[in-house]
């Protein structure tokens, strides 16, 4: 799950660089939590959180085939 949200977050980022992506799962509720550059929290977030809630819902298409929950976080 880590690896889909990397990929699509790697294409909005001004500074690829600086991107962390990291994958916890407990109790089949995988936690992906996003770090970007500072100046790139906005493109991220997008305007009203469009851009991650669409990061958010492929995440959850890419789980439900699997019958987990995931959580897509931006730090």
């Amino acid at each position: 799950m880590s690896e889909l949200v990397r990929s699509v977050v790697l294409r909005i980022v001004q500074f690829p660089e600086m991107v962390q992506v990291t994958e916890t799962e407990k109790d089949g509720v995988i936690t992906v939590e996003v770090r970007v550059a500072p100046d790139d929290m906005g493109r991220v977030i997008g305007r009203g959180g469009r851009v991650i809630n669409a990061i958010r819902t492929i995440a959850k298409a890419g789980a439900s085939k699997d019958n987990m929950k995931v959580f897509v976080e931006v730090l």
